[in-house]
């Protein structure tokens, strides 16, 4: 059941229901997966988009039949967008639970919190967009054993950026508006620091619990610069484009893959949300039949369009899927050898294959947003 045959079951527009949440192990006709995600609290618009695409994924596969003809039982978990409570909820699925490997959290901090306890109990976890550079990798820079992902790295996304407010936007001077509590945030800015060759005019910093922005903004208002680099989570870019255009700063703005949820439409209205550009993993315009297949499925189960992040989580199924297939057995230890040798896996956010590093090698985009609508998308390769 490779992916290719996987994704066929994706042409179906109705699913039949496979996927319990309870806990514990189930018996031996089915395949136990846990989730962890941000379900509620300050990044719950990421954590609930990517626990909808994994039940998606999951009901596709147990309709086709399951894998090695067995069903995917789901156990979930909502860590409340709280690091302490992502340590707790991965140390469950892992020792108590009994999963043969985890997908998510959402976010680079709980992929973190996450990271001792799953490695202690060998078992894999796939990140669907946890970004940040030192994720997959040791203090000493070996490579984390049983730590995966789906989305590219913030340095891949920085470097990207830069270049293209170079050589797209022409743009010669930048300010910099950054959340300096968020380890996503600082890696986005040292990579775009390290490669944008324009003058850098200001740099403000403002931390997750901020929501007025006035000071930082009035500060720069009356500063000669042509774009702003935001990286954020929406949950304070929203906040900081409305406060800006309410000003009558109308640079273009350039974010991360933080943007790409319809909370951030939400918070700074549509009407602000014109000349903003952002790197991303995948795009509602994407004509290719199975893209458009997942959305349509996606649209048709939650009545909302996808986001990146729940195309990210919905790989991360398949490519576990994938890896019990090839592997040729459900276990924790088949599925982390499996996953290391996951090559030309095609997934609605692209064709990858997993580097030695446990990282996804695929391509950004960059898309452009036009009174909060995407009106051009850039393909960036790695």
């Amino acid at each position: 059941m490779k992916k290719t045959l996987l994704l066929g079951v994706a042409a179906l527009s109705l699913f039949a229901a496979g996927c319990g949440a309870g806990s514990g192990a189930g018996d031996e006709d089915t395949i136990q997966l846990g989730a962890m995600f941000e379900k509620t609290g300050p990044v719950s618009a990421y954590g609930t988009a990517e626990s909808n695409g994994v039940k998606l994924a999951i009901k596709e596969i147990n309709e086709a039949g399951g894998i090695l003809d067995k069903q995917i039982e789901l156990t979930e978990y909502d860590t409340k967008s709280d690091n302490v409570e992502a340590t707790s909820i991965a140390t469950r699925l892992a020792t108590e639970d009994n999963v043969v490997a985890i997908v998510g959290p959402a976010t680079s901090g709980a992929v973190q919190a996450a990271t001792q306890p799953i490695t202690r109990a060998e078992v894999p976890l796939i990140t669907p967009s946890g970004t940040a550079d030192n994720l997959t990798l040791t203090e000493s820079g070996d490579v984390q054993p049983f730590v995966f992902r789906t989305s590219f790295q913030d340095s891949f996304q920085g470097v990207a950026l830069a270049n293209f407010a170079m050589d797209s936007l022409g743009a010669k001077k930048a300010v910099i508006i950054g959340d300096s509590s968020s380890d996503y945030a600082v890696g986005l800015t040292n990579a775009f620091k390290d490669t944008y060759e324009g003058e850098i005019v200001a740099e403000e910093y403002f931390t997750q619990d901020d929501t007025d922005f006035s000071a930082i903004l009035t500060k720069i208002q009356n500063q000669d610069f042509d774009f702003i680099y935001l990286p954020a989570y929406y949950e304070q870019a929203g906040l900081i484009l409305k406060q800006a255009r309410e000003m009558g700063l109308d640079q273009p703005v350039l974010g991360g893959d933080g943007f790409s949820n319809q909370a951030l439409l939400d918070l700074a209205g549509t009407e602000n949300v014109s000349d903003v550009y952002y790197s991303a993993h995948f795009s509602l315009e994407n004509e290719d039949e199975q893209v458009q297949t997942f959305i349509d499925n996606y649209t048709a189960e939650y009545d909302t369009a996808p986001d990146a992040f729940s195309a990210l989580a919905y790989d991360a199924v398949y490519l576990v899927a994938q890896a019990i297939e090839d592997g040729g057995e459900a276990t924790p230890e088949a599925i982390t050898d499996a996953l290391e040798s996951i090559t030309d896996f095609d997934g609605v956010t692209g064709t990858f294959s997993i580097d030695e590093n446990h990282n996804p090698v695929k391509s950004t985009l960059i898309i452009e947003l036009q009174d909060g609508k995407e009106t051009s998308t850039q393909e960036i390769q790695p």
